[in-house]
């Protein structure tokens, strides 16, 4: 299992577990995409139970049940109306590794939220363990717009959904996982991380180490410039960093940092931050 790619999520769940020990009052649970949908990793999270996870179904597992799990929890009631805004997605032709992706316009859909408990039964090479309990939180779009494929998530995890607002929470956590998307691209396109041209991994290391801070404080610039522009810039910055930050949009012909919301000589790095995903609930069965 150590010499697979899958096994990076087992490893994050681990250092998390390590992590759980010096934060006895902090409750953990780890949001992944549909990477981190494989058997292994719900196992390894029952022989702990010191973290819990969320992760976005990719694959339509069998379970105890007559049912397959898409079916299973298709087929159970429907325990709220939410509405979720829809970002909009610019077209890609295909990559190497990636798949073409088609234009989409903004849009707010209308889902129908369903919760329900299922116990995954273990795949072939795990035929000798025991099946593991999980629940099921369900989004489905009522009404996509014509020619659009409807929105639909099927979210695991190990924490116990027994109402509309527990499994409300889940969707607005796993919402918040595409902040680290976010981060990423600003790692890329505004630190351009993947230019580093050190000779050594240990200098590498040391450069990502100081990028990561980096990538996270223009992130976080860029928020509250958005929700507070009228903060000042010395909520974020010494006065050193302004002295400088000033001396540099002089030379340059750019606005005082000390009036503006977001230093313009940073501002190119924080493009592509999505704003924050809103879920509102319009009813509830």
């Amino acid at each position: 299992m150590e010499e697979k790619k899958t096994f990076a999520w087992i490893q994050g769940l681990r250092d998390c577990v390590a992590v759980a020990a010096e934060l006895p009052d902090t409750r953990q649970v780890c949001v992944m995409d549909r990477e981190a949908d494989f058997y292994a990793l719900f196992d390894e999270q029952h022989q702990k139970r010191k973290v819990d996870l969320l992760i976005r179904a990719k694959h339509n597992r069998a379970t105890t049940e007559d049912l397959s799990l898409f079916e299973s929890v298709r087929q159970s009631p429907i325990r709220d109306i939410l509405r979720i805004p829809v970002p909009r997605q610019s077209a890609r032709p295909k990559r190497y590794k990636q798949k073409a992706r088609e234009e989409r316009a903004a849009r707010t859909a209308e889902v129908a939220l369903r919760y329900h408990q299922i116990a995954l039964r273990p795949p072939a090479g795990h035929a000798a363990k025991k099946p593991v309990s999980l629940w099921v939180v369900h989004i489905v779009e009522i009404s996509p717009p014509g020619g659009v494929k409807p929105l639909e998530w099927f979210l695991l995890t190990t924490c116990a959904i027994a109402t509309a607002d527990q499994a409300h929470e889940c969707l607005r956590w796993y919402c918040l996982r595409w902040r680290i998307e976010d981060w990423h691209r600003v790692l890329k396109s505004g630190c351009r991380i993947e230019e580093l041209q050190h000779k050594t991994a240990e200098r590498l290391k040391r450069a990502v180490a100081i990028n990561l801070v980096m990538a996270w404080r223009i992130m976080l610039m860029t928020l509250l410039g958005r929700e507070c522009p009228e903060l000042p810039a010395s909520i974020l910055f010494s006065d050193i960093e302004i002295d400088v930050l000033t001396a540099y949009a002089k030379k340059n012909g750019l606005p005082d940092p000390c009036t503006s919301a977001m230093p313009s000589a940073l501002s190119h790095a924080s493009a592509g931050i999505s704003d924050e995903p809103t879920i509102r609930r319009l009813a509830t069965k």
